[in-house]
């Protein structure tokens, strides 16, 4: 199915399971996406992670039992997967800002209604996209597994773990360098960061990596190789990380809802970095995202 028939599918069975224990995950497979393509479009698209979306709609549906029900706040708490009605009762107080007893007393509840998927055309300009066919990339890296929830704020980390020790005049030259040093100049690693979501449970690989050149590959180091594949590549040109996110959203919302020719198709996608200054207004990186012809 298209992505906006995803995203509207997704959206009706969260709604249809908000008392059963689902997560990301589970929203994923039912619409037969990678679920990392899946959270990151559908937070891109619509300004909310998925475990948020759920937690939301689940307090506000809480919020109405509790206002036109006699159900102890206890059993509204299991319905909506709290384990205790001191964990219900903070979360419910954080978003509505009332407790629970307030909201049965009479006092307002914040609405959370759900979510209307509509596509909008704005504009005139289509992006700078264009299809390659890769017969082989295989690349070379440091790989790490994060969580869908938190790896925007993780990722950077990692990056900076990375520069710190493996980034510009801090590699020694290559009479003294180990074997891992000398890979990552070899197979200039840092071109690629690579999503794979090949794992399940909400969390994917990671990977800050080059492309492979042969050769020993150290402990530490993860070799993979993508198959053939179409992939959609977007040109970049502007400062880090703001023209990458410009461009991720404008993915999400602009190119693949409606596309008539391609869908996602494959688990991964790849961020590729041009050298340079990355703060420069004509700095160049690119977003590969693997796609199919629609049949």
């Amino acid at each position: 199915m298209d992505w906006l028939t995803s995203i509207r599918v997704a959206i009706g069975y969260m709604e249809s399971h908000l008392e059963d224990d689902i997560c990301a995950q589970d929203v994923a497979d039912e619409v037969m996406m990678s679920s990392f393509f899946f959270q990151k479009g559908f937070s891109l698209l619509t300004g909310f992670g998925v475990g948020e979306y759920i937690r939301n709609r689940r307090l506000y549906k809480a919020a109405i039992d509790l206002q036109k029900s006699d159900d102890k706040i206890i059993d509204i708490a299991f319905r909506y997967r709290y384990e205790t009605p001191e964990s219900f009762a903070k979360a419910f107080s954080r978003f509505h800002g009332v407790s629970p007893s307030q909201v049965r007393q009479g006092v307002p509840a914040k609405t959370f209604l759900p979510l209307k998927i509509e596509i909008s055309i704005h504009g005139g300009n289509s992006m700078d996209c264009k299809i390659k066919t890769m017969y082989q990339l295989k690349v070379i890296g440091f790989e790490r597994i994060f969580d869908s929830e938190n790896s925007y704020q993780e990722i950077p980390k990692f990056w900076n773990e990375f520069f710190e020790k493996y980034s510009g005049d801090s590699l020694p030259d290559s009479a003294s360098e180990d074997k891992i040093e000398k890979a990552v100049r070899q197979n200039n690693i840092g071109e690629y960061g690579i999503c794979i979501d090949d794992i399940g449970g909400g969390k994917f690989r990671y990977l800050i990596a080059g492309e492979y050149s042969g050769g020993e590959v150290p402990d530490g180091l993860t070799v993979y190789e993508f198959p053939k594949c179409d992939w959609a590549v977007f040109d970049c040109f502007g400062p880090l990380p703001k023209t990458l996110q410009e461009t991720n959203t404008r993915i999400f919302k602009e190119w693949l809802p409606g596309n008539p020719e391609f869908d996602f198709f494959g688990n991964a996608n790849i961020e590729w970095y041009g050298k340079g200054d990355t703060a420069g207004a004509d700095y160049h990186s690119a977003i590969w995202i693997p796609v199919g012809k629609k049949e």
